[in-house]
């Protein structure tokens, strides 16, 4: 199911829409829906801003297939299948997996794809996100992809970046945090500058804008640990908006402000490069018109 690719190195500096226009031979629709449904790549990354600016040398891949119609829910989109794994963006407001019968979550949208599609596989969680943090996620179709993804995640998740609206003014362009995290028996995640019983937890942070009540600030994980940067935010004094958890009760757009935009690792079967970007979603962007 792996999609099929047209290949093209760039000529001329052009910004994505205009340089696909000139050279690519289809409407201003098609290649704009293209864009839309994830169908192109520039240099090996999923690239959906018509506006990306592009340089000379630059490799283009454009998909040949169509769009998926068989997957549909407003909660999860489909952003990359093969026949071991998927790649999809989950939305606010669902869970990763289930916790009781009734609950929404991305593993069931999943296995009834599988099933109606006659596929004969079931999702399989290697990581999770929050049921208040949208981004993108892999699922295993099978145990051996499980197996292979959960035994070196380590080195097959070579690049892990979130971005965050966080409450305040940041003073620093960036920095790293590390501590020790451990939660206690309500569940609540601490932290503690030295060890604690817990796991080391190292966060670089890098911020790309601010005023003077929020700052978008992007975060890249060393360590995959449980509320890992919510906790962080939270002890550099600026804690992700919308947190009930660990935040202040700052909330501009009654959401966690939290979304999981890069993820890029090596595909644990063939090897090859699996990079994937989202946009930073609207709502955070409009925080700093």
């Amino acid at each position: 199911m792996q999609d099929k690719y047209d290949r093209m190195v760039v000529k001329d500096e052009k910004p994505l829409l205009a340089w696909l226009l000139a050279n690519v031979g289809e409407t201003k629709s098609k290649v704009k829906a293209t864009l839309k449904n994830r169908g192109i790549k520039v240099n090996g990354k999923i690239v959906t801003q018509f506006d990306h600016q592009l340089k000379i040398g630059d490799k283009i891949a454009i998909s040949k297939s169509k769009k998926n119609d068989q997957f549909k829910s407003r909660y999860v989109k489909l952003v990359y299948e093969d026949k071991y794994l998927v790649v999809v963006e989950k939305n606010v407001g669902i869970l990763s997996m289930g916790a009781g019968h009734a609950s929404l979550n991305v593993k069931k949208v999943l296995d009834d794809y599988f099933h109606k599609t006659k596929q004969n596989c079931t999702a399989h969680v290697v990581h999770r996100l929050d049921r208040d943090t949208s981004g993108l996620m892999i699922y295993a179709k099978d145990m051996q992809t499980e197996q292979l993804l959960e035994h070196d995640w380590h080195n097959i998740v070579y690049d892990r970046r979130y971005i965050a609206v966080l409450s305040g003014e940041m003073a620093d362009d960036e920095g790293t945090i590390a501590n020790w995290l451990k939660d206690n028996k309500s569940y609540i995640t601490y932290s503690s500058p030295v060890d604690n019983g817990g796991k080391y937890a190292v966060t670089h942070f890098f911020t790309i804008d601010r005023t003077v009540n929020h700052s978008l600030v992007e975060f890249k994980l060393e360590t995959g640990r449980k509320n890992q940067i919510r906790v962080h935010a939270a002890d550099m004094g600026h804690p992700v908006c919308g947190d009930i958890k660990y935040g202040n009760g700052d909330d501009p757009i009654g959401r966690l402000c939290l979304h999981a935009f890069l993820l890029c690792f090596y595909h644990p079967v063939t090897h090859e490069r699996m990079e994937f970007e989202t946009p930073v979603p609207p709502m955070f962007r409009h925080l700093f018109k």
